[in-house]
């Protein structure tokens, strides 16, 4: 399939102010040795079988570069699950990509991190589940997985790759934060990236164990402000604040189909990670059409582009450059409506109940984790 963007794509991406996208991400399988209870991947996991081989990813990865985009993220599940992941790395990187490797640390070894550096990765985002073995391996739901993750942190450290330290935080290890933050320090990383878990996926199904109380959401905003003063020039942290504590929601993707898409295990191209919740959509395959096309042309992308889909109070609204209505993902899991405004916002009906929902989910200390299921065989 030619990759290269036919003169009246662009010509017309252009007519509609459709800019292109700067990054992608590749989820290259939905296979992980976790099982992390919030895992944003979907309830229905691609088969291996389903994925995409070499070739594909490959082609893919010449395309996005020739649409525009400039980073590309590699994730999963557990991209080291991908035996040729050495060999995908290679490919991005002569078609001109940045890349990035999301990983658990699960499946890398020494000699992998080196062929890695040697194939051209640019930079590394380690998750973390905990700050001691028994959050860490508790919620991710492989024992051991702790000790790998910081053999693996100092392999990295060594070989000198630019890291940036992922921490989901919720109710159940909130109060490791300030510890997670002095933890990105020792492993050298230059970024950590604190995201209070949203609710999509695996963690829609958790709320009840997961959800922050509004004191903590408040907490750990506080703990991040000062990081950020103390810190500044030695670390730099990203954060994704409680959505359910809010009064206005977090800008959608930077404006649906406006800045990144991802391709999923089989090839779906999606405008976001939790787009499949969106019964209505239907999602555009790189086995079928060229990205270029999807991008431009694809139904799912054009569905939330814009404002003209906007529904009142977002249609009117002075902020709705700013934050894009929300969430549509969360619009469609909570209110029922994608085009809905996100419930976590003060102008939405359904405001005030989700903060009363809010606090009832974060009051319930009995709630057990239903751990990420794994892909059927």
């Amino acid at each position: 399939m030619d990759g290269a963007i036919p003169e009246d794509l662009r010509a017309e991406g252009k007519r509609l102010g459709i800019p292109a996208p700067i990054a992608m991400l590749a989820e290259l399988t939905h296979r992980c040795p976790l099982s992390c209870p919030y895992c944003s991947n979907p309830m229905e996991l691609a088969r291996k079988n389903s994925e995409l081989e070499t070739a594909d990813w490959v082609r893919v990865f010449q395309e996005a570069a020739d649409l525009g985009v400039l980073q590309l993220h590699l994730s999963g599940g557990e991209p080291a699950s991908r035996r040729d992941l050495v060999e995908l790395v290679t490919a991005a990187r002569e078609a001109g990509l940045y890349t990035n490797l999301i990983t658990s640390g699960i499946g890398l070894t020494e000699r992998r991190l080196k062929e890695l550096e040697e194939a051209g990765l640019d930079h590394v985002q380690l998750s973390l589940q905990g700050t001691d073995t028994e959050m860490a391996d508790r919620i991710g739901g492989y024992a051991g997985g702790y000790k790998r993750k910081m053999l693996v942190a100092a392999w990295i450290k060594e070989i000198g790759f630019p890291l940036t330290l992922n921490a989901v935080v919720h109710r159940q290890n909130l109060h490791q934060l300030p510890r997670a933050i002095d933890m990105a320090l020792e492993m050298g990383a230059r970024r950590i990236e604190v995201a209070v878990v949203q609710f999509h996926g695996w963690a829609m199904i958790n709320r009840d164990a997961l959800m922050p109380t509004k004191e903590q959401a408040e907490e750990a905003s506080r703990v991040v402000a000062d990081a950020r003063v103390r810190l500044k020039g030695q670390l730099v942290l990203d954060y994704v604040p409680a959505d359910y504590h809010n009064d206005y929601p977090k800008p959608c993707m930077g404006g649906w189909g406006t800045t990144g898409l991802n391709v999923a295990p089989d090839g779906e191209v999606l405008p976001c990670h939790a787009a499949q919740t969106i019964p209505s959509l239907k999602f555009d395959n790189v086995c079928d059409k060229g990205l270029s096309e999807i991008w431009y042309r694809g139904a799912a992308f054009n569905s939330y582009r814009g404002d003209d889909w906007m529904q009142e109070p977002c249609r009117s609204c002075d902020r709705k450059k700013m934050d894009f209505g929300g969430c549509r993902c969360q619009a469609m899991a909570l209110a029922g409506d994608p085009a809905a405004t996100d419930p976590v916002c003060i102008k939405s009906p359904l405001h005030a109940e989700l903060q009363a929902r809010a606090a009832t989910f974060a009051s319930n200390d009995s709630a057990e984790l239903t751990h990420r299921g794994q892909p059927e065989a």
